[in-house]
C-alpha cells in the first residue's frame, strides 16, 4: 500500500514537472523575437543599423526556423525530447547574450543562435505534449499557447519599461529573456534529476519512423496554412509600430497596440485547442479565422489609426485561433509521436520560410506605396490563399493516410 501511495505521489510530482516544462519552454518562443520591435528604434540608433539590417532582425530567426526545422525533426529519433529541449535552451541562451553585447556582428550572430535554439523548441514541444499528455493533448496545446503569448504581450507592452527600470536601455529590454530561458534549463534538470531516481517512470524517447512527410498532401496542407498564417503575424510584428508612427502613433503608444494583440491571444489560444480537439474537422474555424483576417487588413488600407484597438482584438483572436489549430494540427493529424514531430519539422521549415519572405516584402512594397495600402493588399491575398489551404488541412485526414 505504502509503495504504491509513493508511485503515485511521484507519477502526480512528474506530471507537475512536465506541465512547468511545457509553460516554460513556450514562454521562451515568442519573447526574444516580439521584444525587439518596441525598442528597434533605439537599437537602430545605438548600432547605426540601415533599414534592410532592422529587417533582418525578424527575418534571421525566421530563416533559422526554415532552414533547421527538418534537420532538428531527423535528428530528434537520436535524442530524448527533454534533451533536446535543455540544448535549445544553452542555443537560445548563448544568443541573448551575445545580442545584447553592443557588437553589431554579435547582434547578427545573437539572432542567428536564437532563431536556432527557437526553432528546436518549436519543433520538439508538439512531440514532448504528445508523448506526456496523450489524453490531454487540447488541454496542454492551449497552455502552451498561451504561456507563449502572455510573455509575448508582456514584452510587447514592457519591452521600453524594462529598459528603463534595469537601467540598460534597449540591452535591458532585450537581455531579461535570458531568465525565463534559466528557468527552464533548472526544471528540465529537475526533471532529469526526477526519472534518474525514478526509472519506473515512462522516459520521453522518442520512437523511429521511415514516413516521408513531403510524400503526403496533407503535411503540405499544414506547412502553407502554418507558414501564411505565419507570415501575417510577423509582418505586423516587424512593421505594424512603423505603420502607426506614419500616423502619429509614436514609441511606448505602438508596444501597446502589440500588447493588446497579444493579450487578446490569450484566451483564444488556450480555448480554442480543446474545442476544436472535440470537433470532427475545424473547417468552420478556418473561415471565420481567414474572414476576420481579411476585415483586418481593409481596416488597415481604408481606415488606416482609426479604430486600431479595436482592430488589435480582431488581430488577436485571429491570429490566436490560426496559430493555435497549426500547432494542434501537429498532434491531431498525424498517429505517434514521432510524426508529430516530423511534421512540426516541415510545418516550421516549409512555414517559416514562406513567413521569413513576408516582412521584407512588406516593406519593399511600402517604399513603393508610402500610404502601406500595398502592403495590407499583399496581407490580404495571403489570406485567400490560407483560406485554401487551411480548408484542406482542417479535413479529418491523417498525414499518414
Amino acid at each position: 500500500m505504502m509503495k504504491n501511495e509513493v508511485k503515485r505521489n511521484a507519477s502526480y510530482a512528474l506530471m507537475i514537472i512536465n506541465v512547468l516544462v511545457v509553460i516554460l519552454i513556450s514562454s521562451n518562443l515568442r519573447s526574444p523575437i516580439v521584444a525587439v520591435s518596441p525598442v528597434l528604434g533605439k537599437v537602430r540608433d545605438a548600432l547605426n543599423l540601415d533599414n534592410f539590417q532592422v529587417s533582418l532582425l525578424t527575418s534571421i530567426p525566421l530563416f533559422m526556423f526554415a532552414v533547421c526545422s527538418v534537420l532538428v525533426s531527423r535528428f530528434s529519433g537520436r535524442f530524448g525530447i527533454s534533451r533536446l529541449l535543455m540544448y535549445s535552451l544553452v542555443i537560445l541562451s548563448v544568443g541573448l547574450f551575445l545580442r545584447i553585447t553592443g557588437s553589431l556582428w554579435f547582434l547578427f550572430l545573437g539572432s542567428v543562435l536564437i532563431g536556432l535554439g527557437i526553432c528546436i523548441g518549436n519543433v520538439v514541444t508538439p512531440g514532448y505534449v504528445k508523448n506526456n499528455f496523450p489524453k490531454q493533448i487540447g488541454l496542454m496545446t492551449g497552455i502552451f499557447a498561451v504561456s507563449m503569448n502572455l510573455t509575448a504581450a508582456l514584452a510587447s507592452g514592457f519591452s521600453v519599461r524594462i529598459g528603463e527600470w534595469t537601467g540598460f536601455g534597449w540591452r535591458g529590454s532585450l537581455g531579461i529573456w535570458l531568465v525565463i530561458a534559466a528557468l527552464g534549463f533548472l526544471v528540465l534538470i529537475l526533471e532529469f534529476i526526477f526519472n534518474k531516481k525514478n526509472p519506473d517512470q515512462p522516459k520521453t524517447a522518442l520512437s523511429t519512423s521511415g514516413f516521408n512527410m513531403f510524400k503526403s498532401s496533407q503535411a503540405w496542407n499544414i506547412s502553407i496554412f502554418m507558414g501564411l498564417q505565419s507570415l501575417f503575424y510577423y509582418c505586423l510584428v516587424a512593421w505594424l509600430p512603423s505603420f502607426l508612427a506614419d500616423y502619429n502613433m509614436q514609441g511606448e503608444s505602438s508596444g501597446w497596440v502589440l500588447f493588446v494583440i497579444q493579450i487578446t491571444m490569450i484566451p483564444v489560444t488556450f480555448c480554442c485547442p480543446i474545442i476544436a480537439s472535440k470537433m470532427k474537422d475545424q473547417r468552420i474555424m478556418i473561415v471565420f479565422i481567414c474572414a476576420l483576417m481579411f476585415t483586418s487588413t481593409m481596416m488597415f488600407a481604408f481606415l488606416k489609426s482609426e479604430w486600431i484597438y479595436v482592430n488589435a482584438v480582431i488581430i488577436g483572436i485571429s491570429n490566436g485561433l490560426s496559430f493555435s489549430l497549426s500547432i494542434l494540427f501537429f498532434s491531431t493529424r498525424t498517429k505517434s509521436s514521432i510524426n508529430a514531430v516530423k511534421i512540426s519539422g516541415m510545418a516550421q521549415s516549409v512555414g517559416y520560410m514562406i513567413a521569413a519572405f513576408g516582412p521584407p516584402v512588406f516593406g519593399k512594397l511600402h517604399d513603393r506605396d508610402i500610404s502601406w495600402n500595398s502592403s495590407f493588399y499583399f496581407l490580404s491575398l495571403a489570406v485567400l490563399l490560407m483560406l485554401y489551404f487551411g480548408m484542406r488541412a482542417a479535413r479529418n485526414k491523417y498525414v499518414e493516410d
